[in-house]
């Protein structure tokens, strides 16, 4: 294989950490890495919770057409038209 790693280059680098960090300290990461996996997952999982939570207590947006409104009547003018106003609004403002 080349350019692979081999099971057998794997048992190697894998005796050499435990000979120079040995089993005990080891396990320790393994449990703390562990433990830090296990609380993000839980806090994923509340958080979605809380979010489903926070969708249902809210109320659903009502519209009515009850209320009398007020009503704007506009007039659509050409883009150039248009940009040409705002030029001139913006030199008044100078």
């Amino acid at each position: 294989m080349l350019g692979g790693i081999s099971i057998w280059q794997l048992l190697i680098v894998l005796g050499i950490i435990i000979l120079i960090f040995g089993t005990k300290k080891l396990r320790n990461v393994g449990t703390d890495l562990g433990g830090a996996v296990k609380g993000f997952k839980k806090a994923m999982h509340e958080e979605e919770k809380e979010g489903d939570k926070k969708d249902a207590d809210q109320p659903q947006a009502k519209v009515s057409h009850e209320d009398v409104g007020n009503t704007y009547d506009v007039q659509a003018e050409e883009k150039r038209a248009a940009d040409a106003h705002t030029a001139d609004r913006n030199e008044e403002r100078k």
